[in-house]
């Protein structure tokens, strides 16, 4: 079917239920209210599907790590210091006479979105398995059930889970999207290695963080960018808004500089992303988002895993990318009329008419 890494294993109650409750009690889901809701589910796999005995689990590469010639000293590579993130591509308007503030779009949405990718294909996997198997039972899963992915994807063997929490391959990295097919087959799960922590005493993806929202094997979701601009609805919090930067949907930062996405020597096989993932655009204008209808978004952002984040969310991050962007006088003049238009239509919230009064302060 295509997908980078396949696993199996069983439905066994989670052995991290304990972690994950407290997880819960403290808060660290943020608004992300489904999380708590449907605990149960999560911790018991089985009770997503009636009868299960096997979870087949795969992983999409949606970004291959570089290749370059030259044999390993055996040592981790350098990779850019957190203060040296990915350099953007310069903007399309630049050079044409139209001011641009980039907007970084973090890897796995910039290409097609990844529900219907893998869905389409794990509904394959079904389908065949179904027409061999008449009598058994099958759900695909990609995000959209209440299943813990990434310890099934541990105890599958196709990787460990790291410091910053997202599951590594010790050759793929962790640029890599999960889901599986529950089913009520036994299929033995005898090949299954569980891979060792190889994170070992580094620190880089809690040193790196904008927010400092990592603690090693824990996020808190109320700092976490990703969680800042695609989940959280409503106002952030000032405190954050200077440490957000650039990412107007997503982030990237604690696997820029995670040595297991560092670039790799020639002759290790590290595979290849897929297709579907080759990225449509790297960045969004923040300017033009600003002026953005319900109409643009849609069209903008069709077929992409962005359509999630709705026109004020992705207004408001727009308006935060602006304020922390050094701009020249040129391009503040278009940033300072583009935040005029949020503040005059009829439509944008009281909230975030306040936020674009405070970026209108600043550029002033």
């Amino acid at each position: 079917m295509g997908f980078a890494l396949c696993g199996v294993c069983g439905v066994e109650e989670s052995a991290r239920a304990a972690e994950y409750d407290a997880w819960i009690a403290a808060g660290k889901h943020g608004s992300m209210e489904y999380l708590a809701r449907n605990a149960e589910v999560r911790k018991r796999p089985e009770l997503l599907l009636p009868g299960a005995r096997s979870v087949i689990v795969v992983g999409d590469l949606y970004r291959a790590r570089q290749v370059v010639g030259g044999e390993s000293g055996g040592g981790l590579p350098e990779v850019q210091s957190a203060s040296q993130p990915t350099p953007l591509p310069p903007p399309s308007g630049r050079g044409s006479g139209r001011a641009v503030v980039p907007g970084r779009i973090a890897r796995y949405a910039q290409g097609r979105d990844y529900h219907k990718v893998m869905k389409k294909r794990l509904h394959e996997l079904c389908d065949a398995l179904a027409a061999e198997y008449p009598r058994a039972g099958f759900r695909a899963f990609v995000d959209t059930a209440p299943v813990m992915e990434r310890e099934l994807a541990l105890r599958a063997g196709l990787g460990w889970i790291g410091k910053h929490t997202l599951l590594i391959h010790p050759r793929l990295g962790s640029y890599m999207l999960l889901g599986g097919v529950m089913t009520t087959l036994k299929i033995s799960d005898a090949a299954a290695k569980v891979e060792p922590d190889h994170c070992g005493t580094c620190t880089r993806c809690i040193d790196a963080c904008p927010t400092q929202a990592i603690t090693p094997y824990s996020v808190d979701a109320r700092r976490c960018i990703s969680y800042l601009t695609i989940e959280r609805r409503g106002e952030i919090e000032e405190s954050l808004q200077s440490q957000m930067g650039e990412w107007i949907f997503g982030c990237d930062v604690c696997q820029e500089v995670c040595p297991h996405n560092s670039v790799r020597p020639a002759g290790i096989d590290v595979g290849a992303a897929h297709e579907a993932y080759a990225p449509a655009r790297e960045m969004l204008d923040a300017i033009a988002v600003l002026r953005w209808t319900e109409e643009d978004r849609r069209r903008e952002l069709a077929g992409t895993a962005m359509t999630r984040a709705k026109l004020e969310m992705l207004k408001r991050n727009a308006l935060i990318v602006v304020g922390n962007a050094a701009v020249d006088a040129e391009t503040r003049g278009a940033v300072r009329a583009a935040v005029l238009g949020v503040i005059e239509d009829v439509a944008t919230s009281a909230e975030l008419v306040a936020m674009a009064r405070r970026v209108l302060e600043r550029l002033r």
